[in-house]
């Protein structure tokens, strides 16, 4: 029996580009039945060739796919169907699901992002043009201690260190984040990876508080005979090869593995099932060098997170802190509902308690003794006071994408999850495993739902926006459609080119930077500038009533108030009082 496996050209595929594609396959069956080195060399340069005329094909053909697009995408704009300009636009972006194997980076992983929560994450991975996203450790930051952070290193893929500073002087905290090879991995790949974790590892000062922390694909087992100064006796399991290769970098550097020296019942030990859920091992490890032993209170696994992996949450308890910068921020002003003013009746009784609060001060104002500073002061109160009392602040009504429906099969999720933890049986765990994997798919696949529904009713209010001339509601729309996107801090990199990591140095990198971009020598001959013939008839005397009111009713409104928190819509309200010339 012959069986052809074929994947035919579409009907509207181009004929130049078929006829290419079959002569690149014809070249490459050449290479392949070639006799001698000439026909081969020959075959090669000829299959090298058509083999250039494909790309350029393929990247002609992708050219005048993304030029339909754009083309599509501005006749949409131009006419205002923002729904197809958003499916054009995503096209053109690209909106790619996820795929089984690997997808290519175009340039080295390693930055730093600021997430839209405030929260600082460094990520590390392989440095080389495409190269694969695998491999790739990371550490998030909380705002409190993002101030602490003194530098971070990128060790490429697999490992990241970090270093903190302590309340305790002169101590530091190192933290490095690995990914170890498993177990039946390469054994050069091992060998490269702990050697490396070893180089980071004796660097770290010994007065320093150093901890390894992440997934180390090690069993280290319960057995502590002959290091008994890096674990305890309340392991999991027999130690396994890579366990060995661990048990002798900790013995060499006298770091604790800190899973193995307390006490706790067995679902507090394990920190990965298998994808059958027949299998617990300990494989994810926090250690702590042997100094800082005694501040380690706690370390347990919390099997409650709901994050769909087979690895579950580990958390360490160290009595040791690190170094709080306390900033406190500056009160935020709350907005006034400046819509309201819209109403005649608003309006009018904005202009009367004005009116009235003005009438109250009026003689003070004029009176002797007083200053520019104070005489602002009253009427800054005046009219923020009345805006609070008319207008009130505006409420900020986020509109929540995520239905009642989709909330809860979120929290069905979560007693599913429950209910695999408190499984006693195999055949109880399996059972609860598939009511698991059943609902996460429909949490999904509701989500997906809620998304879409909800990025087609902003559509929809944006192109009604679009016919009424609505600009404002037309920007804020296509605002969230857009949505809030950060970009990765890249690293300060100095003359060399090096990446810089330590927070000092980087700033000292960004004063020598601009001094010497903006410190610029003086010209050897200065320009002469010729005096004007005519000054310009400029009035500099002090505004008159009627400009100050002119000027308050070319302020735009819709604008944000200013440190003062006063909105222009309640200053142009009244122009006709005569306080303001006061100042």
């Amino acid at each position: 029996m012959n069986t052809s496996q074929c994947y035919a050209p579409t009907n509207d595929y181009n004929e130049d580009d078929s006829t290419i594609d079959c002569k690149k396959k014809n070249k490459k069956a050449a290479i392949n039945t070639s006799r001698t080195r000439a026909e081969k060399a020959k075959a090669q340069a000829e299959y090298t060739e058509v083999k250039k005329q494909v790309n350029r094909s393929i990247r002609t053909d992708k050219s005048e796919y993304v030029e339909d697009l754009a083309t599509t995408a501005e006749k949409a704009a131009r006419e205002g169907n923002m729904r197809k300009l958003y499916d054009t636009t995503k096209k053109l972006v690209g909106n790619h699901r996820k795929s089984e194997r690997p997808v290519k980076s175009k340039e080295g992983k390693v930055a730093q992002q600021r997430l839209a929560s405030g929260e600082l994450l460094l990520y590390s991975g392989h440095v080389e043009e495409n190269a694969l996203y695998t491999q790739e450790v990371a550490l998030m930051l909380y705002k409190q201690i993002q101030n602490a952070l003194i530098k971070w290193q990128s060790h490429g893929p697999r490992i990241i260190k970090a270093s903190f500073k302590t309340k305790e002087e002169g101590i530091s905290m190192n933290t490095s984040q690995c990914y170890a090879p498993t177990n039946d991995y390469n054994e050069d790949v091992k060998d490269r990876f702990y050697h490396r974790l070893q180089s980071i590892v004796e660097k770290c000062s010994i007065k320093d508080l150093t901890i390894l922390i992440g997934d180390l694909n090690v069993k280290v087992g319960m057995d502590n005979t002959g290091c008994e100064d890096i674990m305890g006796r309340h392991g999991l399991r027999e130690r396994n090869k890579n366990g060995k290769r661990f048990a002798n970098l900790c013995d060499f550097n006298k770091p604790v593995i800190g899973g193995t020296i307390l006490p706790h019942k067995h679902i507090q030990k394990t920190t990965w099932n298998s994808p059958d859920h027949t299998t617990h091992n300990q494989i994810d490890h926090i250690c702590i060098n042997n100094k800082f032993r005694r501040t380690m209170e706690d370390v347990r696994t919390k099997r409650g997170a709901d994050i769909t992996s087979y690895h579950h949450l580990i958390v360490a308890k160290i009595k040791l802190k690190l170094k709080m910068y306390w900033i406190t921020e500056r009160t935020i002003s709350q907005k006034f509902n400046t819509a309201f003013l819209r109403d005649t009746n608003k309006l009018n009784k904005l202009k009367i308690t004005l009116s009235n609060k003005f009438q109250a001060f009026h003689d003070l104002l004029n009176g002797e003794g007083t200053t520019m500073e104070s005489n602002w002061k009253g009427i800054k109160e005046a009219i923020i006071s009345t805006c609070h009392e008319v207008l009130g602040h505006k409420k900020h009504h986020h509109k929540e994408w995520i239905t009642v429906d989709t909330l809860d099969n979120i929290q069905e999720r979560k007693n599913k999850k429950a209910a695999i933890n408190t499984s006693r049986t195999r055949a109880e765990k399996a059972k609860a495993q598939a009511e698991y994997t059943e609902v996460n798919k429909q949490v999904k696949r509701s989500i997906r739902t809620d998304k879409r529904e909800y990025v087609e009713d902003l559509a929809t209010t944006a192109e009604k926006a679009a016919r009424e001339g609505n600009v404002r509601q037309l920007y804020d729309t296509t605002k969230k459609l857009v949505g809030n996107h950060r970009k990765s801090e890249r690293p300060v990199r100095s003359k060399e080119g090096k990446v810089i990591t330590n927070i000092k140095e980087r700033q000292n990198r960004c004063v020598e930077h601009f001094k010497e971009l903006l410190n610029r020598p003086a010209p050897l001959n200065s320009p002469i500038i010729e005096e004007a013939l005519t000054e310009l008839p400029i009035d500099v005397g002090p505004p008159t009533v009627e400009e100050i009111s002119m000027a308050i009713k070319q302020n735009k409104s819709g604008k944000a108030a200013g440190p003062d928190n006063i909105p222009a819509e309640a200053l142009k309200a009244d122009t006709k009082w005569q306080h303001y010339s006061s100042l």
